[in-house]
């Protein structure tokens, strides 16, 4: 093939779990032949990244190539905007979590006074269950 008939296309990446691979997810819209309303498509293009310099949300501009792989006919040729992810260490998030998953939280807020005498209620319902009980 020659290097002047390659497609070259736009994409963003949506995976890069795999070593040296990274997969590219175009979309694009066409008009249904009948009802003529708006329809999209969406490819998924197995693309070489050697260096792995790609990164989840990035847009690349990538082209065809020989056959790499099984799966793998795309390769990088630049990134052209990255994605902004803040960083969010997970001490931060332990520390808040912590206490409601271990219950720690409910054992220091302070009963409500609907509980409490809800709790008396019960205790005195045991404690007349347990005179009958011995009565009998």
């Amino acid at each position: 093939m020659a290097k002047q008939m390659r497609k070259i296309r736009t994409g963003e990446v949506v995976s890069t779990t795999m070593d040296k691979t990274a997969i590219v997810e175009l979309v694009w819209k066409i008009r249904h032949p009948i009802y003529r309303k708006q329809m999209r498509r969406v490819t998924k293009l197995y693309l070489h990244d050697p260096d792995q310099q790609c990164r989840i949300g990035d847009l690349v501009r990538i082209q065809e190539t020989r056959p790499i792989s099984k799966t793998k006919h795309w390769r990088l040729l630049e990134i052209l905007q990255r994605k902004q992810i803040a960083e969010v260490q997970a001490i931060e998030l332990e520390r808040e979590i912590t206490p409601m998953m271990t219950g720690e939280a409910l054992a220091q807020t302070p009963m409500s006074a609907s509980n409490s005498t809800s709790e008396q209620d019960i205790d005195d319902n045991s404690e007349i269950d347990t005179e009958e009980e011995a009565s009998e």
